[in-house]
């Protein structure tokens, strides 16, 4: 009976994924507001905040890179991805379809898909990493690759179950989860980091920068980790969601939204959680370095439970949670595309699996700076894509969805520009030694310079051997 309430519940969730969303729809700022703050003060921060000491950032690079950062992360999300999301109020990847073509979008999809789900599963890992404290589970090391434990496994594989359930209920439940989680888990954040202060030295405000530039963010990367600047900080915080954003992977989300003007709510997500979580995950993980005298052990989970007892190592279940469900949403939303005459719940629940099963690895924490880096820069052509298909196209008399338009399966403009942006980035990363941070600003005007000139090469020659397809 219970089953088959859920199945009937399960069935009834419309995400409108070949139509546009409707006016009965459409939610107001507060709604994302919830969902950027749940989303981005979560699993991730109690991982990327411990890196940025891994990694050496002085504490003047952090603050200032962090402010830069984000700003430019939360214009993108205003001024390039929300107004294209409230004017065409479809996902993503139907957008591509029309754009790229079916078989191309396809190719795109599991790509996407996958990200997502490498992503979604290392927050279920960072969750799992609470969850195992009462199992006294050997912690991993900033090395490790492979599992270490099979009880780590079967706390993975039920942290994910859970997860991904709430996933598959759709959007309207995704936003809800968040909206309830985040205000609390900023508390806890700010709390434990206030908490353990005085461990590093810290009894007054004026404590705090002396001991910040000395005991937290040193300066000093941590053995076998590379040094961070200004630049690494500030690139960071822009483009670690650069496929959200510049990517227009969030299409699929402000397509709810009653104006464009909730791109801007982005900045709940990028103040309290890429700052202020960040930051006071850091304080964490310098208190965990000065009691285990610079261990590469690395667990979010016992680091929080030692700042704010049960409550902390529940926070960061809940952030762990509260990243997954709209990531493992957005890939059941690219995989569904490929096969969009299967329901998106069941697509969610068969994606849900590959991420749990991706979470067993704790490679996908210890390298999350450069997975996130790499995972944005590979679909960031596709936003620029849909940059100027949508502004400039029309403009210098091209056709915009030219693939929909033409009846075409592959528009070759665009595939050319998605790989020779790639290639451009790999021979700029080999040839100039620049780091895989730096890559997403020149690869996103190579591809607009790619895009454009190819649409005009390709759509003239159509023009010319109209008999061609």
């Amino acid at each position: 009976m219970i089953l088959d309430k859920l199945t009937a519940r399960l069935e009834s969730v419309q995400e409108f994924e070949k139509e546009p969303v409707p006016a009965s729809r459409h939610k107001s700022w507060r709604s994302f507001l919830g969902m950027y703050a749940g989303e981005h003060t979560a699993g991730t921060e109690f991982v990327i905040g411990p890196l940025f000491v891994a990694h050496g950032a002085s504490a003047g690079d952090l603050v200032l890179g962090l402010f830069a950062g984000n700003l430019l992360a939360v214009l993108s999300w205003a001024f390039l991805c929300a107004p294209i999301a409230v004017k065409e109020r479809i996902t993503l990847y139907y957008k591509l379809e029309k754009i790229c073509g079916k078989n191309l979008t396809i190719g795109y999809n599991l790509v996407n898909a996958l990200m997502f789900c490498f992503l979604a599963g290392s927050m279920i890992a960072v969750s799992a990493t609470a969850v195992g404290i009462p199992f006294d589970i050997p912690l991993a090391k900033l090395t490790d690759w492979l599992p270490g434990h099979f009880s780590w496994i079967l706390i993975v594989l039920g942290v994910g179950s859970v997860t991904t359930l709430v996933a598959t209920l759709g959007y309207e439940q995704v936003s809800r989860f968040a909206n309830i989680a985040s205000p609390w888990m900023i508390l806890v954040f700010l709390a434990a980091a206030i908490a353990v202060l005085p461990e590093l030295g810290v009894t007054s405000i004026a404590d705090f920068w002396p001991a910040a530039e000395s005991k937290i963010w040193t300066g000093v990367p941590l053995a076998g980790q590379s040094k961070f600047t200004f630049w690494h900080v500030m690139f960071f915080a822009w483009f670690c969601n650069m496929a959200m954003h510049i990517g227009m992977a969030d299409l699929s989300i402000f397509r709810y939204a009653r104006s464009w003007k909730a791109g801007f709510t982005s900045a709940g997500g990028m103040y309290v959680g890429h700052y202020f979580a960040w930051l006071a995950s850091g304080i964490l993980y310098a208190v965990f370095l000065q009691k285990s005298q610079n261990s590469l052990e690395f667990a979010p989970g016992p680091i929080a439970y030692y700042a704010a007892g049960i409550t902390g190592a529940f926070c960061v279940i809940i952030a762990g949670l509260t990243t997954a469900n709209p990531t493992i949403y957005r890939a059941g939303l690219a995989v569904q595309a490929i096969i969009p005459h299967s329901k998106t719940w069941k697509v969610t629940l068969i994606v849900g699996l590959a991420t749990t099963t991706a979470a067993c690895f704790p490679a996908l924490v210890m390298r999350l700076l450069d997975f996130v880096a790499l995972y944005g820069l590979v679909l960031m052509p596709m936003g620029a894509i849909i940059f100027i298909d949508f502004y400039l196209l029309p403009k210098l008399g091209l056709k915009s969805e030219y693939a929909e338009k033409a009846g075409l399966k592959i528009n070759w403009a665009a595939a050319g520009t998605w790989v020779f942006t790639l290639a451009a980035c790999l021979f700029i990363n080999f040839s100039f030694g620049v780091e895989i941070f730096f890559l997403g600003l020149p690869g996103w005007f190579v591809a607009v310079a790619l895009y454009l000139g190819l649409s005009f090469l390709f759509q003239q020659s159509k023009i010319e051997k109209p008999g061609l397809s």
